[in-house]
Parts: C-alpha cells; structure tokens; sequence
C-alpha cells in the first residue's frame, strides 16, 4: 500500500502533542499528592523527577537505536516476542483510551464551574468528536491546534508562580510554618512519602507518548521533547505543591481538591485569575485529548502494519491520517464514557495501573536491547544500574498505587483481560481458522451445505495468511545463526515461504558453505519453505527498495540481524526492516 507522506514535527510542535499531557497532571496532582503526602508533597514530587529524568536516558536509548513509531511495543517486539510486546501495546491503548475520556470528562468539569447551565456527558463527547475530525485532519493540523493550547497553557503557569510568589512576598510565611509543623498521619514520614510518590507519578503520564510517533517527528527532535517534559513537570509539580502549602492551609485542600489551582489563583490574584486558571484547565485537558488520538494512531498502525491487527485499519486518507484507526479508538472512548456513566475513579484505575505497566516494560524492554542487541548503534546509552533503580521505582509506584486503591487495580485487571483475549485471538488465528475448519468437518453430514462453503472461504483466507513470504539478509552467517532464525520465524510468524538472500560484492564467488548449511535447514524445517537467493551489490537501502516492489513484499517482512558499529546506515533508514538477532 503507497504511504501517504505529510510534513515531519519540529521541536516545538512535538513536545507540545505530548506536553499537553504530561504537563496538564498540575491541576490534579498536586492535590493529589498533598492528599497522602500533606506538607512533603513537593518532596515527593521531586523523587518523580528523579525517576523521570532516568527514563530520559532509557527513552533515548532505545527510540534512538530503533527509531520507530509503538514506544514499549516496539522496543518488545525487536528484543523479545510478539506476545510480550503485544501486551505493551494493549496496556498503551488502555491508558490512552482512560486518558482520552478522562481528560475530556475533566476539562468539562473545569467548564461547567465556568458555564453551570452545560451538560456534561454531552459535551465530553462534543470534546471527543471535535478531536476525532482533527486528527482526520492530519497530523499538521493537530500540531497547529496543540501549539495554542501549550503555549496558553505554560503562560498561565508562570502567571499563577508569579502571582503566589508576589503574595508570600506581601504575607509572609506564616502558613507553610503552620502546615509545616502539623504532626503526620499514622506510618510517619516515610509512609507520607511512599504514598505521596505513589500519587505523584501520575504526574509524568504522557512522557511516554513522544515514541508513539516518533517517525512524524524531525531527526533529533525527539530527545528534545523528553528534555522538555522533564523541565516542564520537575520544575512546576514540585513549585505548585511548595506554594500550595505555602499558601493554603491543608485542612481547606480537600474541600478544593477538583479545583484547586483556580482556588489557589482566586486566592492569590483574585476571580479573574481563577476564571484564566480555569479555562486554560479546560484548554490543556483538552490537549490531553489530542495527545492519546495521536499517540494511538502511530501506535494501532504499527500493530497493523505487523499483522496483529487487520490491514482493515491500514487505509489513509489524502493528508496521511489513518482514519479507520482514530474512528475506532473514538467508538471505544464512547463506549468506556456511557459503560462507566463517566465515573472518573473507575476510569483513573484503567488509567493508573496501565500507565505504570507501561513505564516498567518500557525499562525492561532497555535492558532487554543491552543484553540482545549490543552491537545496535546509538546515540546515547542509560547506565543497567540507572535503569533497573528506574524500573524499581515504578514497580514501588505500582504497589503503591494498590495500597491507595485496590478496587481501582480490580477494575483495571477487568479492562485488562477482555483487550488481551481479543489481541491473542489476533496472534493465534489461524490456529482458530484451522480449528473452525476441523470443527466444521466434524459436522459434514447435517450441515453439508454450509460447511462445504465455510470450508472453501476459510482454507482460502488460511492460505493467504499462511502464502506471506517473508525475507532474511544473511551476512554468510554461520548454521548456528540461520537455526535462530528459523526458530523465531516458526514461533512468530504464520508463514510456509522464507526468502534468505545474501548480497555479495561483485565478482565474489559463491559462499558454498551457506548453501550447504541451508540445506541442512531446509530438512531440519520442512513446514517451511526455503528459497535461497544470491545477489551482487552492496545491501543497503536502495536494494531493500528494490526487492519490496519487484517481489511485493512489504519492508516490515523483510529481518536483518543487528547490525555491527561499521554499518552504513542507520536502522531507521532502511524502511522498517526488523531486527530479530
């Protein structure tokens, strides 16, 4: 299928798709964290800032060796199996979907303290249909969009910093000394800050929606947006919750916990600042919105594109925009709206634990490429140690996360199990289809008609799945390494057709030691056949071009192995060509 190409984001336009997201948790977490933290709620929002400046470096690393769109789904699925990366995904999809409805359902929230007379649920799905046509729109236009919203956004934090700090100067300190010496809840400070972290990292959700579409990105733009989120939220979480407790008694937190920058702006600047507080709240929720829509549509294209998905969701428009993709992700955000009646602590369960899991594999799937594709040029690298501290923090996240709300994991586990079932229907369907075939003959006699018509269909659509050749560059490697191959080609794919090529300079002779140890292969797996071509050129490029079209054979079928320090190309540019060794 011919891809439709759009313009690429620059920095600005990309940190603002999934800064909107990340840095509109400020309007909740720092009630949140003050809720389980009290006075050392900044201190707990300053460890998320430890942690996320970790995920940094494990973020760069791995989008920089493998510079393509999925985040934790594709790091897994080049470094592990299709079902472990496939269960990133679904966790990914569900975060978005909780993100989506529950920014949308808060925005208009902050919108009726505004406008009392709207109603809700009616213009939470306004918000969603507004931003589905957006983002059909194409990506250009929704960065367009995004760029206004973070832009407000920023500023009214900086108005809001200002202004509390140009109160403290006229009133002093004497609440933060009052907040500051009330005694702890039971379990001590420790506890406070265990808790209090907890809470907080849901203030860095959307860090992770910058490498579902990395490839819609600039080179070098994408570590730039990391950077940047991280400045956004280790610098306002932390400063918002400090002048909260600063400037608000904690005893008057809780009553305020749905609104609380536009009381803290009502209390320091007065109405007016409230009523800006308050719309720029409804402006970036709404960005939030924008952020999952595009996230889940480089992400689900991805899943597409390897066969976990329907090509059904392949088709674009004429501005690029996969629109199957962003009408589906739409239908089911209504359907969690009207199955939940809008409740946003059912959906904050979803949104919490699926958020986390997603972070942790992220972790696992870097140390995964350490130890699986070491010779993998890239452009920065994250200390193992960094990394498994960053991994624990959010597995202490998770645990924490529990302990604050146990009926929120039941719930997210109850998203959880319906979205794998349908994922691993996709993985093993053919092994359905053949089943539904036996199935089928069992019951000839009384059901002849149908079966013989089921039959037919069914072992067509079989074939065609299973008549998908795929391709594997081979270096002249030795019989150790193409049995590797082999094996990952039988457990991953449903294929009976492999082409193994081997591109040799010009003039060189033929490598007879390959050609005897393919036939021995040939033997060992005679579900599949193995077709063994020898071409003259350099690999690169070019010659993967040339050999998708004349054999129609789509580049994310094609495997390398990974490729050594001295490679000419980066792995980004040779199309979507997967690594597997």
């Amino acid at each position: 299928m011919k891809k439709v190409l759009h313009k690429k984001l620059n920095e600005l336009q990309a940190t603002a798709i999934c800064g909107n997201d990340i840095s509109s948790s400020c309007l909740y977490v720092s009630a949140l964290t003050i809720m389980y933290a009290g006075q050392y709620a900044w201190i707990s929002l300053l460890f998320v800032a430890v942690v996320l400046f970790l995920f940094r470096k494990i973020y760069g690393e791995v989008v920089g060796a493998i510079p393509l769109n999925g985040g934790a789904y594709n790091v897994l699925l080049n470094t592990s199996t299709k079902k472990m990366a496939s269960l990133a995904a679904t966790l990914t999809v569900l975060s978005y979907m909780a993100t989506a409805v529950i920014s949308a359902s808060e925005g208009m929230h902050y919108l009726h303290s505004i406008i009392p007379g709207i109603n809700i649920t009616i213009t939470t799905v306004i918000v969603l249909l507004t931003f589905t046509g957006l983002v059909i729109l194409g990506i250009g236009e929704s960065a367009f969009v995004a760029v206004i919203i973070f832009i407000i956004h920023i500023a009214t934090l900086c108005l809001l910093v200002i202004a509390s700090g140009w109160f403290l100067v006229n009133h002093g300190l004497q609440t933060f000394h009052i907040n500051w010496n009330l005694p702890v809840s039971s379990g001590g400070i420790v506890n406070a800050l265990f808790l209090g972290f907890s809470a907080a990292m849901l203030g860095i959700s959307g860090f992770e929606s910058s490498a579902n579409f990395v490839e819609e990105q600039e080179n070098g733009v994408f570590p730039k947006t990391l950077r940047n989120m991280w400045a956004i939220v280790s610098f306002f979480n932390p400063m918002i919750a400090f002048l909260l407790i600063c400037i608000i008694p904690l005893a008057e937190v809780g009553e305020h916990q749905q609104s609380l920058l536009a009381f803290l702006g009502k209390t320091t600047g007065g109405t007016w600042l409230a009523y800006i507080i308050s719309i720029d709240a409804v402006l970036v929720l709404c960005g939030a919105v924008l952020t999952s829509f595009v996230g889940v549509s480089g992400l689900l294209n991805r899943m597409t594109l390897d066969r976990i998905l329907p090509n059904y969701f392949l088709k674009q428009n004429k501005r690029g925009a996969h629109y199957r993709i962003i009408i589906s992700f739409l239908i089911l955000c209504l359907s969690v709206l009207f199955v939940t009646g809008g409740n946003i602590l059912t959906l904050a369960g979803v949104y919490t634990f699926s958020f986390l899991a997603v972070m942790g594999l992220f972790g696992i799937g870097n140390l995964l490429l350490k130890f699986k594709r070491k010779k993998l040029p890239r452009p920065e690298k994250a200390r193992g140690i960094a990394v498994v501290a960053a991994v624990a923090m959010v597995v202490v996240a998770f645990i924490g996360n529990i302990k604050l709300n146990v009926d929120s994991f039941y719930t997210f586990i109850n998203y959880l199990v319906p979205s794998l079932l349908f994922v691993g229907i996709m993985l093993n369907r053919s092994f359905l289809i053949q089943l539904t075939i036996d199935a089928l003959e069992y019951f000839y006699k009384p059901m002849r008609k149908m079966v013989i018509f089921s039959n037919r269909y069914l072992m067509k659509l079989n074939l065609k799945i299973n008549s998908q050749e795929f391709v594997f560059f081979t270096k002249g490697d030795d019989v150790a390494i193409l049995n590797k191959v082999m094996q990952y080609v039988q457990n991953n794919e449903s294929t009976k057709k492999l082409k193994i090529v081997n591109v040799k300079l010009e003039g060189a002779p033929s490598n007879e030691s390959l050609i005897m140890d393919l036939k021995v292969l040939d033997r060992a797996y005679p579900d599949i056949d193995i077709e063994f071509i020898e071409l003259e050129g350099v690999f690169g490029p070019e010659i993967i071009d040339e050999l998708s079209e004349k054999w129609k054979i789509p580049k994310n079928f094609m495997f390398i192995g990974s490729p050594g320090d001295r490679f000419s190309y980066r792995v980004a540019e040779l199309g979507g060509v997967r690594l597997i060794m």
